[in-house]
């Protein structure tokens, strides 16, 4: 399990083709996929999507829903019936199995499409972020990223303090 310490870095333009598959790098792929092809694309904020090792990202999961599921069964939850709710709604929706076939394509599920705001032949941005990879509608990209670029300094700070 070391490969999935490592740091995934990297801005890659890419166009989707006219069945949604995306050409992901091949070493972004071998980042990913160290323990098969199976990833977890998972919905994020509108415009961007990203792709997740699998045992990664269910290891993560498993363990917050866990916690939600023993404090249920505690009755430490009575009152919060809509959130529950809420979450049990977005934990059905917001990710997915998916597989970066071997010439390291990934064809984007129609629901997960919509959310990124593409069409077939829709320019996409494909962004390291550290422990996974990101999928940006372009313009999506550019806002995030001036929201947060001049956060980099005291980020990379108070990270490697």
């Amino acid at each position: 399990m070391a490969k999935s310490e490592e740091f995934i870095l990297g801005e890659y333009r890419r166009t989707l083709d006219d069945r949604f598959r995306l050409s992901i790098p091949a070493d972004l792929v071998q980042a990913l996929t160290f323990e098969g092809k199976r990833c977890i694309l998972v919905k994020e904020s509108p415009g961007s999507l990203s792709l997740w090792n699998s045992a990664t990202w269910e290891s993560k999961l498993r363990s917050g829903v866990d916690l939600v599921q023993t404090k249920m069964r505690a009755g430490r939850l009575e009152g919060k019936l809509e959130q529950v709710q809420l979450l049990g709604r977005l934990l059905s929706t917001r990710n997915r199995d998916v597989e970066v076939s071997e010439r390291g394509r990934l064809l984007i599920p129609e629901g997960f499409r919509e959310f990124l705001g593409v069409d077939a032949g829709t320019e996409v941005l494909i962004i390291g972020a550290g422990v996974c990879l990101e999928i940006w509608q372009p313009s999506a990209w550019v806002e995030h990223l001036g929201t947060h670029i001049s956060d980099f300094r005291r980020l990379l700070d108070e990270l490697a303090d």
